[in-house]
């Protein structure tokens, strides 16, 4: 009976001491958060509300369309007709064959941003030898997922003939494509971030 009792308060002293492991480390992950929390809420209230109403510079023109990072949604509504030297495009390609090729470009887009996307940004800011808060990152990742089904329909249309009929050479050439712009993209982002930052920390 004894041994019975003995291995009873055992267990329950390992078990207190487990949950009291866990509850440090919650208080840890709160504490964590209490700071961070302290920290954005000292940031001066900049970039955003500022920037929103310039987002509109950020285009990158190509023969192809634009990609426009930092636009307003009901701003991106009226980019659905694109041109080529003041001439319409016209889609070319019959639906079923679009909407497939779309989703092969837009998954290897997607894994592209996934993996590449870090490294651009990060090379980017090192090159105009500024740092943006994350947050940013992940802003830019969202606008450009949000942008890449128009962007890749508007590429496919406006490959040639020839091209269209390679399906290997017109995946590429689009997906190639949209890899500059997006490059471009937030090169010009960020340095337009940048500038609109100096200007605000002048003021």
């Amino acid at each position: 009976m004894n041994m019975e009792i003995y291995q009873y308060i055992r267990e329950l002293h390992a078990f207190v001491e487990k949950q009291s492991k866990k509850l440090r480390k919650l208080e840890k992950a709160m504490l964590e958060m209490n700071q961070e929390l302290v920290k954005l809420k000292e940031r001066p209230p900049i970039q955003v509300g500022n920037l929103e109403y310039k987002f509109d510079q950020l285009k990158v023109e190509t023969l192809e369309g634009t990609l426009n990072i930092g636009l307003n949604p009901s701003d991106l509504e009226g980019i659905s007709d694109f041109a080529v030297d003041n001439k319409s495009i016209q889609a070319q390609v019959a639906p079923k064959d679009l909407f497939k090729r779309g989703m092969e470009i837009e998954n290897e887009l997607r894994q592209y941003l996934e993996t590449d996307l870090p490294g651009i940004y990060q090379d980017t800011m090192q090159k105009l030898n500024f740092t943006a808060d994350e947050s940013y990152y992940h802003f830019i990742t969202e606008d450009i997922l949000k942008q890449l089904p128009s962007r890749i329909k508007v590429h496919l249309e406006q490959l040639t003939k020839e091209t269209r009929e390679n399906e290997s050479e017109a995946k590429q050439k689009v997906i190639e494509t949209i890899k500059g712009e997006i490059q471009n993209g937030v090169y010009l982002f960020l340095n337009n971030l940048q500038e609109q930052t100096k200007g605000v920390r002048t003021d």
